[in-house]
């Protein structure tokens, strides 16, 4: 089963409503939100969090803000977080990255994600290079069991 077949089982055994989009190649994450007519806000990026543990978590973050590391380690009551290699990722998750999404991960990881996508529509991966999905992010949150909190900053 290839990552968009995973991501599109996954929300529809949640009851969950995407809607999948083929688009073309993007640069960069304006590009992508320029081709979707959506701003970069409402792409929301599916990261890897290693703990030092060697666990995995998602964070949930628009495309216009970062994650805030002392707040999501503040909420996790640890002091060691990062991202992992690309391919410690993909190992992770069963996705490569620029196509990572909670939803149809080969582990189910806890999703942590940034209050700031509360009540919106937004767009996120679908398991595939050239492929996003529209979702309501309530929805989404609900479905994954997803803690939500302020765990962002903008970006730089």
């Amino acid at each position: 089963m290839n990552g968009t077949d995973r991501f599109l089982a996954d929300a529809q055994a949640r009851g969950l409503e995407v809607q999948l989009v083929e688009r073309q190649a993007a640069r960069s994450l304006e590009e992508a939100a320029g081709i979707l007519g959506i701003t970069p806000g409402d792409i929301v990026k599916s990261l890897v969090v290693k703990h030092r543990d060697g666990s995995f978590l998602f964070a949930l973050i628009p495309g216009d803000r970062q994650i805030s590391w002392p707040k999501l380690r503040a909420l996790l009551g640890v002091n060691k977080l990062s991202l992992p290699h690309a391919d410690v990722a993909l190992e992770a998750t069963g996705y490569e990255r620029g196509t990572i999404t909670p939803l149809g991960s080969t582990t189910p990881w806890p999703v942590y994600a940034d209050a700031s996508i509360a009540g919106r529509r937004i767009s996120m991966g679908a398991g595939a290079h050239g492929f996003s999905a529209f979702v309501d992010a309530d929805a989404l949150t609900a479905a994954l069991d997803a803690v939500v909190a302020d765990i962002s900053e903008p970006a730089c």
